[in-house]
Protein backbone atom coordinates (compact mmCIF):
# COMPACT_ATOMS: atom_id res chain seq x y z
CA UNK A 1 0.00 0.00 0.00
CA UNK A 2 1.68 3.52 -0.96
CA UNK A 3 1.23 5.39 2.38
CA UNK A 4 1.19 8.62 1.12
CA UNK A 5 -1.55 8.08 -1.20
CA UNK A 6 -4.74 9.41 1.54
CA UNK A 7 -6.92 5.96 2.25
CA UNK A 8 -8.93 5.14 5.44
CA UNK A 9 -5.67 3.09 6.21
CA UNK A 10 -3.71 6.08 6.47
CA UNK A 11 -5.93 9.17 7.38
CA UNK A 12 -5.29 10.84 10.94
CA UNK A 13 -7.54 10.71 13.48
CA UNK A 14 -8.55 13.52 14.83
CA UNK A 15 -10.48 15.45 17.85
CA UNK A 16 -13.11 16.97 18.61
CA UNK A 17 -14.34 18.24 22.28
CA UNK A 18 -18.40 18.39 22.70
CA UNK A 19 -20.38 20.44 24.84
CA UNK A 20 -20.59 17.48 27.08
CA UNK A 21 -16.70 17.65 27.93
CA UNK A 22 -16.26 14.45 25.92
CA UNK A 23 -13.04 14.30 23.59
CA UNK A 24 -14.51 12.47 20.42
CA UNK A 25 -11.38 10.62 18.36
CA UNK A 26 -12.91 10.58 14.25
CA UNK A 27 -11.39 10.29 11.09
CA UNK A 28 -12.94 12.12 7.95
CA UNK A 29 -12.07 11.24 4.68
CA UNK A 30 -13.45 12.25 1.25
CA UNK A 31 -14.20 15.55 -0.06
CA UNK A 32 -16.37 17.86 2.06
CA UNK A 33 -19.64 18.92 1.51
CA UNK A 34 -22.60 20.65 3.43
CA UNK A 35 -24.10 16.88 4.20
CA UNK A 36 -21.63 14.45 5.29
CA UNK A 37 -22.04 10.62 5.81
CA UNK A 38 -21.70 10.17 9.83
CA UNK A 39 -20.86 6.15 10.49
CA UNK A 40 -22.31 4.72 13.50
CA UNK A 41 -20.29 1.44 14.37
CA UNK A 42 -21.48 -2.01 15.81
CA UNK A 43 -20.98 -3.62 19.24
CA UNK A 44 -17.09 -2.95 20.75
CA UNK A 45 -16.12 -1.35 17.60
CA UNK A 46 -13.34 1.31 17.91
CA UNK A 47 -11.89 3.15 14.72
CA UNK A 48 -10.31 0.28 13.22
CA UNK A 49 -13.38 -2.01 12.98
CA UNK A 50 -14.19 0.48 10.00
CA UNK A 51 -14.05 -1.42 6.49
CA UNK A 52 -11.57 -0.03 4.61
CA UNK A 53 -13.27 -1.05 1.34
CA UNK A 54 -16.37 0.60 2.43
CA UNK A 55 -14.88 3.46 4.08
CA UNK A 56 -12.47 4.05 0.58
CA UNK A 57 -15.61 3.39 -1.60
CA UNK A 58 -17.87 5.94 0.01
CA UNK A 59 -15.12 8.42 -0.07
CA UNK A 60 -14.98 8.62 -3.74
CA UNK A 61 -18.16 11.04 -3.37
CA UNK A 62 -18.92 11.39 -0.31
CA UNK A 63 -17.34 13.38 3.37
CA UNK A 64 -17.29 9.79 5.55
CA UNK A 65 -17.32 10.11 9.09
CA UNK A 66 -16.42 7.59 11.51
CA UNK A 67 -16.02 8.13 15.51
CA UNK A 68 -15.38 6.37 18.53
CA UNK A 69 -18.25 6.28 21.39
CA UNK A 70 -17.54 7.50 24.59
CA UNK A 71 -15.51 5.46 26.98
CA UNK A 72 -13.85 3.42 23.33
CA UNK A 73 -10.94 3.82 21.62
CA UNK A 74 -9.27 7.60 22.20
CA UNK A 75 -12.40 9.33 22.93
CA UNK A 76 -13.08 10.12 26.76
CA UNK A 77 -15.12 9.37 29.00
CA UNK A 78 -16.77 6.34 30.74
CA UNK A 79 -18.79 4.17 28.54
CA UNK A 80 -22.28 5.19 28.18
CA UNK A 81 -24.78 3.06 30.25
CA UNK A 82 -27.78 3.01 27.44
CA UNK A 83 -28.71 3.47 23.88
CA UNK A 84 -29.96 6.66 24.75
CA UNK A 85 -26.75 7.98 25.94
CA UNK A 86 -24.94 7.06 23.13
CA UNK A 87 -27.12 8.48 20.81
CA UNK A 88 -27.21 12.07 22.99
CA UNK A 89 -23.03 11.56 22.84
CA UNK A 90 -23.99 10.68 18.70
CA UNK A 91 -25.57 14.49 18.49
CA UNK A 92 -22.77 15.96 20.51
CA UNK A 93 -20.21 14.82 18.41
CA UNK A 94 -22.14 15.91 15.35
CA UNK A 95 -22.73 18.95 16.92
CA UNK A 96 -19.42 19.58 18.22
CA UNK A 97 -18.39 19.38 14.07
CA UNK A 98 -20.88 22.15 13.42
CA UNK A 99 -23.09 20.39 11.36
CA UNK A 100 -26.87 21.05 11.09
CA UNK A 101 -27.65 18.40 8.65
CA UNK A 102 -26.14 15.31 8.01
CA UNK A 103 -26.69 11.41 6.72
CA UNK A 104 -26.23 7.98 8.63
CA UNK A 105 -24.66 5.06 7.31
CA UNK A 106 -25.07 2.53 10.53
CA UNK A 107 -24.08 -0.71 11.44
CA UNK A 108 -25.42 -3.17 13.86
CA UNK A 109 -25.46 -1.35 16.97
CA UNK A 110 -24.87 2.04 15.27
CA UNK A 111 -28.75 1.46 14.02
CA UNK A 112 -30.30 0.85 17.24
CA UNK A 113 -27.99 4.23 18.13
CA UNK A 114 -29.03 5.74 14.92
CA UNK A 115 -32.83 5.28 15.88
CA UNK A 116 -32.75 6.50 18.89
CA UNK A 117 -30.93 10.14 17.54
CA UNK A 118 -33.82 10.14 14.71
CA UNK A 119 -36.17 10.43 18.00
CA UNK A 120 -34.58 13.22 19.87
CA UNK A 121 -33.92 15.21 16.66
CA UNK A 122 -35.51 14.19 13.72
CA UNK A 123 -34.92 17.43 11.76
CA UNK A 124 -30.91 16.18 12.20
CA UNK A 125 -31.11 13.48 9.60
CA UNK A 126 -31.59 14.20 6.15
CA UNK A 127 -31.28 10.13 5.06
CA UNK A 128 -29.73 6.52 6.45
CA UNK A 129 -28.30 3.52 5.57
CA UNK A 130 -29.28 0.62 8.03
CA UNK A 131 -27.58 -2.28 7.91
CA UNK A 132 -27.43 -5.27 10.07
CA UNK A 133 -30.21 -3.91 12.33
CA UNK A 134 -33.61 -3.82 14.01
CA UNK A 135 -35.99 -1.61 15.87
CA UNK A 136 -36.20 -1.22 20.09
CA UNK A 137 -37.51 -4.41 21.20
CA UNK A 138 -36.79 -6.66 17.75
CA UNK A 139 -37.31 -9.46 17.71
CA UNK A 140 -34.05 -11.61 19.33
CA UNK A 141 -32.10 -8.72 20.27
CA UNK A 142 -31.96 -9.40 23.56
CA UNK A 143 -30.06 -12.69 23.01
CA UNK A 144 -26.88 -11.00 21.21
CA UNK A 145 -25.88 -10.98 24.53
CA UNK A 146 -25.28 -15.02 25.07
CA UNK A 147 -24.51 -15.27 21.56
CA UNK A 148 -21.82 -12.80 21.72
CA UNK A 149 -19.81 -14.48 24.58
CA UNK A 150 -20.13 -17.76 23.11
CA UNK A 151 -18.84 -17.09 19.74
CA UNK A 152 -15.81 -14.77 21.77
CA UNK A 153 -15.17 -18.42 24.01
CA UNK A 154 -15.45 -20.41 20.35
CA UNK A 155 -13.35 -17.51 18.88
CA UNK A 156 -10.61 -18.21 21.67
CA UNK A 157 -11.07 -22.04 21.47
CA UNK A 158 -9.98 -21.78 17.12
CA UNK A 159 -7.67 -18.81 17.58
CA UNK A 160 -9.75 -17.08 15.10
CA UNK A 161 -11.47 -13.03 15.65
CA UNK A 162 -14.98 -13.86 17.05
CA UNK A 163 -16.40 -11.55 13.97
CA UNK A 164 -15.26 -14.60 11.72
CA UNK A 165 -18.63 -16.37 13.60
CA UNK A 166 -20.58 -13.34 14.45
CA UNK A 167 -20.84 -11.52 11.37
CA UNK A 168 -20.28 -14.48 8.92
CA UNK A 169 -22.19 -17.49 7.53
CA UNK A 170 -20.80 -20.75 7.70
CA UNK A 171 -20.89 -21.47 3.94
CA UNK A 172 -17.80 -21.07 1.40
CA UNK A 173 -18.44 -17.90 0.66
CA UNK A 174 -19.47 -16.60 4.18
CA UNK A 175 -15.67 -18.12 5.20
CA UNK A 176 -14.21 -16.28 2.37
CA UNK A 177 -16.09 -12.87 2.95
CA UNK A 178 -14.54 -13.03 6.81
CA UNK A 179 -10.89 -13.75 6.01
CA UNK A 180 -10.85 -11.22 3.36
CA UNK A 181 -12.54 -8.99 6.17
CA UNK A 182 -10.73 -9.33 8.73
CA UNK A 183 -7.10 -9.22 6.69
CA UNK A 184 -8.76 -5.79 5.62
CA UNK A 185 -9.42 -4.21 9.23
CA UNK A 186 -5.46 -5.06 9.53
CA UNK A 187 -4.35 -2.66 6.74
CA UNK A 188 -3.84 0.06 8.78
CA UNK A 189 -0.57 -0.41 10.23
CA UNK A 190 0.66 3.28 12.14
CA UNK A 191 -1.54 5.46 14.43
CA UNK A 192 -4.05 2.92 15.33
CA UNK A 193 -6.94 3.20 17.80
CA UNK A 194 -6.52 2.15 21.43
CA UNK A 195 -7.71 -1.78 22.05
CA UNK A 196 -11.43 -1.52 23.07
CA UNK A 197 -11.28 -2.81 27.17
CA UNK A 198 -13.59 -5.83 28.17
CA UNK A 199 -16.19 -3.18 30.82
CA UNK A 200 -16.84 -1.64 27.40
CA UNK A 201 -17.88 -4.71 26.12
CA UNK A 202 -20.05 -5.69 29.45
CA UNK A 203 -21.50 -1.83 28.97
CA UNK A 204 -22.60 -1.84 25.55
CA UNK A 205 -23.86 -5.55 25.52
CA UNK A 206 -26.44 -4.74 28.65
CA UNK A 207 -27.58 -1.49 26.96
CA UNK A 208 -28.50 -3.64 24.27
CA UNK A 209 -30.01 -6.03 26.12
CA UNK A 210 -32.51 -3.18 27.77
CA UNK A 211 -32.61 -1.84 23.96
CA UNK A 212 -34.00 -5.23 23.09
CA UNK A 213 -36.89 -5.43 26.37
CA UNK A 214 -37.99 -1.87 25.77
CA UNK A 215 -41.07 -0.61 24.18
CA UNK A 216 -40.96 -0.46 20.04
CA UNK A 217 -40.56 2.52 18.77
CA UNK A 218 -43.29 4.56 16.01
CA UNK A 219 -41.08 4.76 13.21
CA UNK A 220 -43.67 5.45 10.58
CA UNK A 221 -43.65 8.97 11.30
CA UNK A 222 -39.80 9.28 9.99
CA UNK A 223 -40.72 10.11 6.32
CA UNK A 224 -36.76 10.37 4.97
CA UNK A 225 -34.96 8.12 3.03
CA UNK A 226 -34.33 4.80 4.79
CA UNK A 227 -32.48 2.18 2.95
CA UNK A 228 -32.44 -1.52 4.95
CA UNK A 229 -29.04 -4.08 3.90
CA UNK A 230 -28.79 -7.16 5.26
CA UNK A 231 -28.14 -11.03 4.59
CA UNK A 232 -30.33 -13.75 4.65
CA UNK A 233 -28.85 -15.26 7.37
CA UNK A 234 -28.11 -12.71 10.33
CA UNK A 235 -27.65 -14.58 13.69
CA UNK A 236 -26.84 -11.28 15.98
CA UNK A 237 -29.46 -9.18 14.69
CA UNK A 238 -32.28 -12.30 12.99
CA UNK A 239 -33.19 -10.61 9.62
CA UNK A 240 -36.63 -11.10 9.92
CA UNK A 241 -35.77 -7.66 11.91
CA UNK A 242 -34.75 -6.14 8.47
CA UNK A 243 -38.06 -6.87 6.99
CA UNK A 244 -39.82 -5.36 9.94
CA UNK A 245 -37.91 -2.18 9.39
CA UNK A 246 -38.41 -1.86 5.96
CA UNK A 247 -42.21 -2.07 6.95
CA UNK A 248 -42.19 0.31 9.40
CA UNK A 249 -40.71 3.08 7.78
CA UNK A 250 -42.94 4.61 5.15
CA UNK A 251 -39.99 5.53 2.69
CA UNK A 252 -37.65 2.28 3.04
CA UNK A 253 -36.16 0.18 0.72
CA UNK A 254 -34.42 -2.96 1.48
CA UNK A 255 -32.20 -5.23 -0.08
CA UNK A 256 -31.56 -8.70 1.46
CA UNK A 257 -27.52 -10.64 0.35
CA UNK A 258 -28.20 -14.28 0.07
CA UNK A 259 -25.63 -16.46 1.77
CA UNK A 260 -24.95 -13.73 3.94
CA UNK A 261 -24.81 -12.75 7.65
CA UNK A 262 -25.13 -10.00 9.59
CA UNK A 263 -22.01 -8.20 7.84
CA UNK A 264 -23.33 -8.69 4.75
CA UNK A 265 -22.33 -5.33 3.94
CA UNK A 266 -18.49 -6.18 4.04
CA UNK A 267 -19.14 -9.58 2.25
CA UNK A 268 -20.57 -7.91 -0.52
CA UNK A 269 -18.77 -4.47 -0.33
CA UNK A 270 -18.38 -3.81 -3.51
CA UNK A 271 -22.24 -3.61 -4.52
CA UNK A 272 -23.14 -2.52 -1.10
CA UNK A 273 -20.61 0.66 -1.82
CA UNK A 274 -22.76 1.24 -5.59
CA UNK A 275 -26.17 0.85 -3.84
CA UNK A 276 -25.34 3.37 -1.18
CA UNK A 277 -23.80 5.83 -3.13
CA UNK A 278 -26.85 5.84 -5.44
CA UNK A 279 -29.64 5.94 -2.52
CA UNK A 280 -27.18 9.34 -1.08
CA UNK A 281 -27.25 10.68 -4.57
CA UNK A 282 -31.04 10.74 -5.33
Amino acid sequence: MNKNIVCYATVPTQFATAENGVKFAYRRLGPKGEVPIIYFNHLTANLDNCDPRVMDGMATEYEIISFDYRGVGQTSGEDAKSIKDMAKDGIAFINALGYAKVDIMAFSMGGFIAQELMEMQPSLVRKIVLAGTGPRGGQGISDVVGLTYWDIFKGYLTFVDPKFYLFFSSTENGKTGAKAFLKRLSERTENRDTEVKIRTLKAQLKAISNWGHEQAQDLSKFTLPVLVINGDNDRMVPTLNSYDLAKRFPNATLHIYEEAGHGAIFQHHEDFVKRALAFYKY
